[in-house]
């Protein structure tokens, strides 16, 4: 990518004239491009070309007004009504911005704003419309509705780029109503197939392509054809580092890698009154036992390793029935893959020796994982980059949740951009973040996306 035509746009201001060599004729990074550029004093950074913020934050209000939660939130789950009519939003929005849709096997939607060279691959920006059951109003939409004020804004300056730049909202990110989580991202990816991905259950028996036809989101193109010239990702941090430390924008370096183990306990459901202490077979005190298990092995790798339970199931969920049968599913996160499987062995010998000692039942299976994550370091330079024009305070971050990109990753340059949230509350109808943060997120990505894609003066 060349950088000299990017700081003379975005200054907006009359620069003196300095021809400097493409980026590929001196075998320089665009880092090392950026640096020499300095030096010799050129145009004054662009801290100027901002997005529109009452814009953005606008869009984000009308979003959170379609399945609006109990508690302020949102509850839009997956290939659900609400979803369709949250895409159907976003499609009018894109089609007003002059772009055109495209539309995957998996429900991928892919806004294009055209770039000035039609053989340049696009630079792809997004994440996801859907949200938890009890979700919040800016978890994964801050990053789609960020890439479409991004194509916004430069239609208001009238701002041309060489690469494409296409807008995307991944189907079932958050893997609530379908595991696992980031499903069509990877589908796209290849690590998952479509058939599978298709034949995933939601609790009532429904499938996900059953479904996903059913609102008529299901495209014809095929999945994981597009090539991508790099992609980006804003996101709320979903933690409470950057509120805490007063920064406004994490860079995100790496991703946690993710271990999901459902475990299913089989006991005997009897009657809480009537069975002898000594005759119960009780999966519900065995699963207390295990997730005690879970704690401690998640707490002897601190810092950063963490686990929990947040799936639970118990039957028959009788007040006067001891459990016959739990299901549950362990989370077991951090940066390190040799962790991650030094978690999960001990977790399956311990709940064996639990369940054994108590002459219960357990059986378990992986029902979702991906390995750690370092993202491509251009495309974080470039995001790091963008703060320090903008004069953002910024920090590096290690991502603890999952996100499309962390998929992407794999078969594309890909980087994350993170702004605070408040309390680092996320996947809660009380998440909340600042109208400035998301604006000075979508500013970063903004600059981030452009250096990337390229503006052509």
């Amino acid at each position: 990518m060349c950088w000299s035509s990017f700081d003379h746009m975005v200054s907006l201001k009359p620069v003196q004239e300095v021809v400097l060599p493409h980026c590929g004729e001196t075998g320089q990074t665009p880092a090392q491009a950026l640096t020499a550029k300095r030096e010799i004093n050129m145009a004054a950074p662009g801290e100027n070309l901002k997005i529109d913020g009452g814009r953005l934050w606008d869009s984000l209000m009308e979003m959170a007004k379609i399945g609006p939660g109990v508690a302020g939130g949102n509850n839009r789950q997956t290939v659900t009504d609400e979803d369709s009519e949250g895409r159907h939003l976003f499609q009018s929005w894109c089609t007003a911005a002059g772009m055109t849709m495209g539309l995957d096997q998996m429900g991928n939607m892919f806004a294009r704003r055209e770039g000035t060279d039609p053989d340049a691959l696009p630079v792809y920006v997004g994440s996801h419309l859907d949200t938890q059951p009890t979700g919040g109003k800016y978890d994964g939409v801050l990053g789609v509705l960020g890439g479409l004020e991004i194509a916004r804004t430069l239609n208001d300056l009238n701002i041309q780029t060489k690469h494409p730049i296409v807008v995307t909202n991944f189907t079932n990110e958050e893997g609530t109503r379908y595991a696992p989580a980031m499903l069509s991202s990877g589908v796209f990816a290849g690590i998952h197939t479509q058939d599978w991905a298709y034949e995933r259950e939601d609790a009532k028996g429904l499938s996900f392509g059953s479904e996903l036809e059913r609102i008529g989101w299901k495209g014809d193109e095929e999945v994981g054809a597009r090539k991508m010239h790099a992609f980006f990702e804003l996101h709320i941090e979903q933690g409470p580092i950057l509120e805490a430390e007063g920064k406004d924008i994490g860079v995100v370096t790496h991703g946690q890698g993710l271990s999901w183990t459902q475990v299913t306990i089989t006991g005997r459901d009897s009657h809480t009154g009537s069975t002898p202490m000594p005759m119960r077979k009780n999966a519900g005190l065995g699963m207390a036992r295990v997730l005690e298990l879970v704690d401690e092995i998640a707490w002897s790798h601190k810092p950063h390793a963490v686990g929990a339970a947040g799936h639970i199931d118990v039957y028959p969920n009788s007040r006067n029935v001891i459990p016959g049968k739990v299901v549950f599913t362990i989370d077991f996160r951090s940066p390190e893959l040799t962790i991650i499987q030094d978690m999960d062995a001990r977790l399956r010998e311990g709940a064996q020796k639990i369940c054994d000692d108590m002459g219960l039942e357990v059986a378990f299976e992986k029902v979702g994982g991906f390995d750690p994550v370092e993202f491509d370091a251009d495309c974080v330079t470039a995001v790091r980059t963008a703060a320090e024009r903008l004069g953002y305070t910024h920090r590096d971050l290690i991502s603890g949740a999952g996100h499309d990109a962390c998929w992407i990753n794999r078969v594309a340059p890909t980087a994350m951009v993170m702004c605070p949230c408040v309390d680092g509350l996320s996947h809660n109808e009380a998440e909340e973040i600042s109208k400035d943060w998301a604006v000075a997120g979508a500013d970063v990505l903004l600059h981030a996306v452009l250096e990337t894609a390229e503006i052509i003066g």
